[in-house]
């Protein structure tokens, strides 16, 4: 027992819901928990090129909680930085990180040239971090540096995700990553924990609810069938990973049980096909009911009428074929991706319809138009905004406020301090006085830089 007192950095995720980057330190031992990317505005998303507030060098352990740019995004910088200690997580966050970073660079790097400056990390640098990655399962306990260990617990967020409940001299310190909206339809709810003495919790919805999950299908069949009706196209900007799964998932059961006329459904995303390989191979993750129909031999991610836009050509054809039609493309908050495309020829259209499933940051084109925006500037164009647009705030991949308030409550009892983060500061504050006057534990949302120290005795 060495009685040091354990602390914590918030360097990144404070104030703002991406970027996660949070540093815990115990004597001279340094553990970084994820190193995200800065994502909204072009302004904001410069900081990512920014130096690191710490030495990389120094860092022995980055713990990776799921594979979201906006948890993994600048791990090459780091490696490229200096950063040789060992990276922990799922083997499926591991493996569907390699996907989303290669994805990335290649995006980075065309930005980096047409805006006339270097590419925020060599290429090289995410097999280097590959090679650096252990992969541990959930609910194993390991001893990852002396005298600290760690568990990694089912996060319900997005395949491999996971909370890290980190042990340090009989203390139990969680680290949630991103909670699920629970119930999925494909993954396991997020896992109930006890005795936990520090929370350190995402707040995206922090302020609000999404209301009834149980109706998201049939809301968004009546969304397909309107704009079928109105001889539309329907653009849903989709993330690649885990909102493209969900939403496969609800159109293979509507156009199998014939809920909705026969279109033809583009999935126009690269990405988000290669992730769904990576899903259709790892359905021991899927909770019991799912995993039911999987067996019993429908591929609950494939159907009739649904088109895979593998090139650019593919892309460009989907103008080619005449309305009604669907149409998923990335990215989830239309700040770049083949939406954009779309948008650009779909948006003026009042029979189109433009609808979100996911979290819009501040700064985002989706943000723009999701808030009411009448007239975008798209590719140095002025787009105006005719097209119905339409949310669905229960497909959202994050807990609502009140399953977040759930998950302290149960752990109340041990706790001595709950930190919200990667929330906007008015979600993350409106989560910490909630926790604090319905639950009488201590809360509170730190602001980026700020440093708080976790006694261990």
């Amino acid at each position: 027992m060495h009685n040091y007192t354990a602390q914590i950095h918030f360097f990144g995720g404070t104030d703002n819901v991406t970027g996660a980057n949070f540093l815990l330190t115990y004597g001279d031992k340094k553990i970084l928990i994820d190193c995200g990317m800065i994502q909204g505005s072009p302004e904001q998303e410069l900081r990512n090129y920014e130096d690191f507030p710490y030495d990389p060098a120094d860092i022995d352990v980055l713990l990776v909680t799921h594979a979201h740019q906006d948890h993994i995004g600048r791990i090459p910088k780091l490696v490229q930085d200096g950063f040789a200690g060992t990276i922990y997580s799922t083997a499926a966050t591991k493996e569907i990180s390699a996907v989303m970073l290669d994805d990335a660079a290649d995006i980075l790097a065309f930005e980096a040239t047409k805006e006339g400056r270097d590419p925020l990390y060599e290429k090289k640098y995410i097999e280097q971090a590959l090679a650096l990655w252990k992969v541990i399962p959930y609910h194993n306990t390991l001893e990852f540096l002396p005298g600290i260990s760690m568990i990694l617990r089912d996060a319900g967020h997005v395949l491999g995700s996971a909370m890290i409940e980190i042990h340090i001299e009989g203390k139990k310190i969680l680290f949630t990553g991103d909670l699920g909206n629970s119930p999925s339809p494909l993954l396991h709810d997020i896992e109930n924990v006890q005795d936990i003495d520090y929370i350190i919790m995402e707040s995206v919805y922090g302020d609000r609810n999404h209301g009834d999950r149980t109706n998201r299908s049939h809301e968004l069949e009546m969304v397909i069938k309107e704009t079928i009706f109105n001889n539309g196209v329907l653009m849903i900007p989709v993330f690649s990973l885990e909102r493209t799964q969900e939403i496969l998932f609800e159109l293979n059961d509507m156009v199998e049980h014939k809920r909705i006329p026969p279109v033809p459904i583009y999935l126009d995303s690269p990405l988000a096909e290669r992730v769904t390989r990576i899903y259709e191979k790892s359905t021991e993750f899927f909770k019991p009911e799912t995993r039911k129909i999987i067996n019993s031999g429908d591929n609950v991610f494939d159907f009739p009428g649904l088109r895979i836009s593998a090139t650019k050509e593919d892309s460009q054809a989907i103008n080619d074929v005449a309305p009604p039609k669907i149409i998923l493309a990335g990215s989830g908050m239309m700040n770049g991706g083949r939406i954009i495309h779309h948008a650009l020829r779909y948006l003026e259209d009042e029979k189109n319809t433009l609808l979100f499933v996911g979290f819009q940051a501040p700064g985002t084109l989706g943000s723009s138009i999701q808030s009411g925006a009448g007239k975008v500037r798209i590719y140095r164009e002025d787009v105006r905004v005719r097209a119905r647009i339409h949310s669905i705030p229960a497909y959202s991949g994050h807990a609502g406020a009140d399953e977040l308030v759930d998950f302290v409550r149960q752990t109340k009892d041990t706790l001595r301090a709950v930190y919200c983060v990667m929330g906007e500061p008015s979600s993350s504050q409106a989560l910490a006085r909630r926790i604090r006057d319905e639950l009488g534990v201590y809360a509170d949302a730190p602001h980026e830089g700020v440093v708080v120290d976790i006694p261990l005795k």
